[in-house]
């Protein structure tokens, strides 16, 4: 991966590779200014006294999950990959905190009688208003586009305008048949069925096979064109079941039927949640001030079978746009996981909203929060030994971390070291994927990014 530079001043630079980066703290004249991302400090050197080439951020919005891919152009439409991330919403962890507190709220005023029920309290949600587990998907997203920003002379910004129909999602043949083979329709159902069945087969669960669009219940017999009833199957077993009701066709496999009828059931609150923040997030990219490019899925989709690119979020990211040529895309991704920066609420609550416990009312313990990327080293005790992770502090100064080795609970604070402060996310780094979409090996498996070996010029281990 590309590291960060920044000058002097702390204002960014353009990226360099680990063995450049390797060189300049060996030789004193970087410092490292941060972990996560790996970001240096250059001592010697200014920006107005610096060359700089064309770098762009792309983005692949997702309801789950954004891809984001920091590219450096090149002439005729190529890019050379620099990084790669995979940023993690938490959009539905916000939405169950809130479906849980308004059920608390409502059971205690059913117990309190002199609180009446507020009601018509809809005056705060003026036109654009989104909610907050969607608005938050927009909000860590441009906060990712600020910080990166903040580490690279970024010129441009190019994201992903996905738009599904879901009209023709539900009900294809709404407005006859045309409609139903616009471009649009014909293009987005496809890659609906593509990701709501996981690119296999439902019937035998094949992989990297040619998939075709499979009605689970015959058309011949009354089936309709609706998206519940469309799933994906290969060609031998679309043809082995032909018009024979999904029922008889898995009679002897009563569980697959069951998880097959149920996945088809599953609600489009993915596409709405995309639909709903496209513009949004355009609109909230336009605030930075760089030129924004959009361009739709069928180009990304175009670029990366073009370009023999594994699908991923990240490298979709990265073929997003007009894109000819594309180089450095074999890198490891760093994935950011939304964690939170803690609650305002204190009081931990049982299922019937009653209190139960009480957190300290700092969060700040010995100079520790909740988050934070530490290093212990324990002298003497069971627990013996260095553990790298990310805390959780308790009042009592027994801290956990949380390593890739597991939980250690109980490390006293007096052996702890901040390595970096927590910014609300998490960070891991994913190993590399290679030309045929791959899975890594089994010695390559994801582990957190602060307990990696170092890469090949060990710059950003956490105990250099």
């Amino acid at each position: 991966m590309a590291v960060f530079v920044l000058d002097r001043s702390g204002r960014p630079l353009m990226p360099c590779t680990e063995k450049r980066a390797r060189l300049l703290l060996e030789r004193g004249r970087a410092r490292v200014h941060k972990m996560l991302p790996f970001t240096i400090r250059v001592v010697d050197r200014f920006a107005e006294s610096s060359e700089f080439q064309a770098l762009r951020i792309k983005l692949d919005p997702g309801s789950k999950t954004t891809g984001i891919a920091l590219v450096r152009e090149a002439e005729r439409g190529a890019v050379a990959v620099l990084n790669l991330f995979e940023l993690a919403h938490r959009g539905r962890q916000i939405s169950k905190a809130l479906t849980a507190r308004r059920g608390h709220r409502r059971l205690r005023r059913g117990k309190l009688r002199y609180r009446a029920p507020r009601f018509l309290n809809r005056d705060n949600k003026a036109k654009g208003w989104l909610a907050p587990s969607l608005q938050h998907r927009v909000d860590t997203t441009l906060a990712w586009v600020n910080r990166l920003e903040q580490l690279a002379p970024v010129s441009a910004i190019s994201t992903e305008m996905v738009r599904f129909d879901m009209q023709a999602l539900e009900n294809p043949e709404i407005e006859g048949a045309q409609y139903q083979q616009g471009t649009l329709a014909g293009y987005e159902v496809r890659e609906y069925l593509l990701e709501k069945w996981g690119r296999t087969c439902a019937y035998c669960g094949a992989k990297n096979v040619p998939l075709q669009i499979e009605h689970i219940h015959p058309k011949s017999k009354s089936g309709s064109d609706r998206i519940g009833n469309l799933t994906l199957a290969c060609q031998c077993c679309n043809q082995k079941k032909a018009a024979l009701p999904v029922e008889v066709f898995l009679a002897r496999k009563p569980e697959l039927l069951k998880r097959i009828l149920g996945q088809a059931k599953r609600p489009l609150k993915d596409a709405a949640a995309v639909n709903s923040t496209r513009w949004a997030l355009v609109n909230a990219l336009k605030t930075t001030g760089l030129v924004v490019e959009t361009a739709s899925g069928g180009r990304t989709k175009f670029n990366r079978m073009a370009l023999g690119i594994p699908k991923t979020h990240a490298l979709d990211a990265a073929c997003v746009g007009h894109v000819n040529a594309m180089t450095g895309w074999h890198k490891p991704t760093l994935r950011l996981k939304a964690m939170g920066r803690g609650s305002y609420q204190r009081t931990r609550l049982d299922k019937y909203g009653s209190a139960r416990g009480y957190l300290t009312r700092s969060k700040s313990i010995q100079g520790f929060q909740t988050g934070d990327m530490v290093k212990a080293e324990v002298t003497q005790g069971k627990k013996t030994g260095i553990h790298t992770g990310r805390v959780a502090v308790r009042a009592s100064g027994s801290f956990n971390i949380q390593t890739r080795h597991g939980l250690v609970q109980g490390v006293s604070h007096r052996y702890c070291t901040v390595v970096q402060r927590g910014d609300g996310y998490g960070y891991q780094l994913v190993a590399k994927t290679d030309a045929t979409g791959t899975p890594p090996k089994q010695g390559d498996a994801s582990h957190p990014a602060l307990y990696l070996p170092g890469l090949k010029a060990e710059v950003s281990r956490a105990n250099r």
